[in-house]
């Protein structure tokens, strides 16, 4: 029997042995977050309702902010939010910080994540994941570098493994190392670990802003 020939085919059988695991993993994966979101908008509609009642008398139209962000390997789809920013005349966009924009209600919904409640229909659509790195600015997919840009081999997700280690609060080349991580460590019992501490962090409302900034600073470019 040839020696190579045979470690050649168990190259190739532990190969298709991984290729298995994957897509039972993503099947698997699928499956908890489509049961995840339903359940979560059973639980939430009636929340959900107050808020964009809540926003719609204190901000008016619209009450959903659409964006498009970065999915599974760099795809672009509209994420859905809870508006949180008052609107500005187009010449006035570039002229208002964050900080002049953010509204009361707005601060309230972010600090309690309340704001991304909607994203639950991106997950029953597809494009999100329960878990996974966030879907950033469409601007930053040509700044990362080519370890940072792996965050995208996974759908990006409602909360991740970076949201409980320090959301906006840490850099962002840990954040995007924390990133990398979880796509190299996907579990489903990893994806439980986090849902669980992302519910304690959320009552704590910790990490949701960086220090000067009413949410996080803009990202220049990886190093």
């Amino acid at each position: 029997m040839n020696l190579n020939s045979v470690t050649k085919d168990f190259i190739i059988f532990l190969a298709k042995l991984g290729e298995n695991k994957r897509i039972l993993n993503t099947i698997q994966k699928r499956i908890v977050d489509v049961a995840g979101a339903i359940i979560c908008l059973c639980l939430v509609s009636p929340l959900m309702i107050l808020t964009a009642i809540w926003i719609r008398l204190v901000m008016g139209h619209p009450i959903i902010f659409r964006q498009q962000r970065p999915g599974l390997y760099g795809k672009p789809f509209c994420m859905f939010k809870f508006r949180t920013m008052k609107n500005v005349e187009e010449n006035e966009v570039y002229s208002l910080s964050d900080a002049d924009r953010l509204t009361h209600c707005g601060c309230f919904l972010r600090s309690t994540s309340l704001d991304e409640l909607p994203e639950l229909f991106n997950v029953l659509r597809g494009e999100m994941s329960l878990v996974g790195p966030r879907p950033l600015l469409m601007k930053y997919l040509e700044l990362y570098t080519p370890e940072q840009a792996r965050r995208h081999n996974v759908k990006p997700g409602i909360t991740g493994w970076a949201q409980i280690n320090g959301r906006n609060a840490i850099i962002w080349e840990e954040k995007f190392k924390l990133d990398v991580w979880y796509v190299d460590n996907m579990s489903l019992l990893l994806d439980f670990k986090i849902i669980l501490i992302t519910i304690w962090k959320i009552i704590k409302r910790e990490g949701i802003n960086q220090r000067g900034h009413v949410t996080t600073e803009e990202f220049m470019g990886g190093k």
